[in-house]
């Protein structure tokens, strides 16, 4: 904090200009991202018994949802860690980890059938990593980290209050 960095590299490149450039990279994704979700069809939620909608998927379709939830899990846990220890470095390494730019692309047509509000939550966690990354290599702040973490984390308690996974062999 209040530290002058030198932007430049050996190369004589400014890294204030293309650290400009991945953020309209960044703004201009989320933008494809927010246009093409609003676009695509919401899939049929069914009740269940326990008041969550249930998201009907093939097995292969749920080991993939579980397998990308359980990313975001080691995540949470390998942030919770480091900014323990105070390793900021390693916190902003493991949320960037789980941002959009990581994002699996083959899973897109899979993600077009989920619920809007689902892949919007996703979304938003998604965001919030990067979010995080950003923000500790920007305010050098553990406990700015577990505010944001705390903040994060609501988005996984209200999507396992609001949903359910079924398998369909049909779908």
């Amino acid at each position: 904090m209040g530290k002058a960095r030198n932007t430049a590299t050996a190369d004589g490149i400014d890294m204030s200009q293309c650290k400009i450039c991945w953020a309209i990279a960044a703004v201009l994704g989320l933008i494809s991202i927010v246009l093409v979700t609003q676009r695509m069809p919401d899939s049929t939620l069914e009740p269940s018994q326990d008041a969550r909608a249930v998201v009907s998927v093939t097995p292969e379709e749920r080991e993939m949802i579980l397998e990308e939830m359980r990313s975001l899990l080691e995540a949470v846990q390998t942030i919770i860690v480091a900014n323990n220890a105070g390793d900021l470095n390693t916190v902003a390494v493991a949320a960037r980890i789980v941002g959009r730019e990581n994002m699996n692309p083959r899973a897109a047509e899979f993600v077009a059938k989920l619920p809007l509000d689902f892949r919007k939550l996703g979304m938003k966690t998604h965001v919030q990593f990067d979010t995080l990354a950003l923000d500790t290599e920007k305010f050098e702040s553990t406990e700015h980290v577990f505010q944001q973490l705390g903040e994060l984390t609501g988005n996984c308690v209200a999507c396992h209050r609001s949903y359910r996974l079924a398998t369909n062999e049909a779908n």
